[in-house]
């Protein structure tokens, strides 16, 4: 898949879908790439639990996790399916709400200079192939738009906190 990114911040071919959840960046270039993964409910894969909770339209009696985290307010800039089918939720002009506290070198807020990317997965299995080949497609395509310096998972920027995108991700994958 080809994937450019226009002036306004949206990938090509991408779906979007808006999400409530992002607000303005502070003024300092797009200089990181952060990797997530995430599947609701958990472990299961496919549902559109991902995108309700992006847009907060989660409802907590669809399943009991759900009743745990409908209330959070989150974002990612984008979604990538076990099918390898790109969603795109916020500009990357825009800060997406995807890192919580977090912590790169000395810089903290990782949300104001970073990209956030959820990988449709978990910490206990491997992602598809076709997942990679996206990524790499996006990543590359970041890279060409703005000056990407860095590219680390969630657990780097928030150690302790948080575990994805976990010890099935293949980090020898990414080629860009």
């Amino acid at each position: 898949m080809k994937i450019s990114i226009d002036s306004q911040g949206y990938a090509k071919p991408a779906i979007q879908i808006a999400s409530p959840n992002c607000d303005e960046r502070p003024h300092c270039d797009i200089d990181m790439i952060v990797i997530h993964n995430i599947s609701l409910p958990p472990a299961q894969y496919g549902s559109n639990g991902v995108i309700e909770l992006f847009t907060n339209t989660l409802s907590p009696h669809a399943h009991p996790y759900y009743a745990e985290i409908h209330h959070l307010k989150v974002s990612s800039h984008f979604f990538i399916r076990r099918t390898g089918e790109l969603i795109q939720f916020v500009s990357c002009l825009q800060r997406a709400w995807h890192a919580g506290a977090s912590k790169w070198k000395t810089r903290e807020r990782c949300n104001d200079f970073s990209v956030g990317i959820e990988l449709e997965g978990s910490d206990f299995e491997p992602f598809k192939e076709i997942q990679y080949q996206t990524l790499n497609s996006l990543i590359k395509s970041l890279k060409h738009k703005y000056p990407i310096q860095h590219i680390v998972g969630h657990s780097d920027i928030a150690p302790g906190r948080k575990t994805d995108p976990g010890p099935f991700f293949d980090w020898q994958k990414i080629h860009v």
